[in-house]
């Protein structure tokens, strides 16, 4: 495998990122949450959803082998979303790419960045310097945080 390309998605990407989302809900999120719970919050996505997200966020791609492993999406102190598909679980994608998402809020003067983790991905930020900040939200969201400047 080559080293991942990463990218600003466009509203082209909409359809594929729709479907990345989707299948990495219903698959990876599974360590954390019910069948039941990755399948209500599947159903909840739309295609339309996510070229508002396109349209309101800045997404960043990974690719490797000119296949889209991962995205995630960022606006002001906030990381919006981070996702990767289920053939490149567990093999780094997410990890570097919220590395290139921290990085680039970092180098706009981010003191902070601030996050809701699925419960499945509580773990993995935690991992990653991130900590709780307040209990579990009525619809099953972690808040957290990292500092990225001191």
């Amino acid at each position: 495998m080559g080293a991942a390309v990463y990218r600003p998605a466009t509203l082209d990407d909409a359809t594929r990122l729709f479907e990345l989302r989707r299948s990495s809900i219903l698959e990876l999120a599974l360590s954390g949450m019910s069948v039941e719970d990755a399948t209500a919050w599947a159903k909840q996505l739309t295609p339309s959803g996510m070229e508002r997200k396109l349209r309101e966020f800045e997404i960043w791609i990974a690719e490797l082998d000119g296949m889209t492993a991962g995205w995630g999406a960022i606006r002001g102190d906030v990381l919006e979303g981070l996702y990767t598909a289920p053939e490149f679980g567990g093999q780094g994608v997410g990890a570097a790419l919220l590395g290139r998402l921290e990085a680039l809020m970092r180098g706009r003067g981010v003191a902070t960045v601030r996050a809701e983790a699925s419960s499945n991905a509580r773990a993995f930020y935690l991992r990653r310097g991130y900590r709780q900040t307040g209990p579990q939200t009525p619809v099953g969201a972690w808040p957290i945080a990292k500092q990225l400047l001191s």
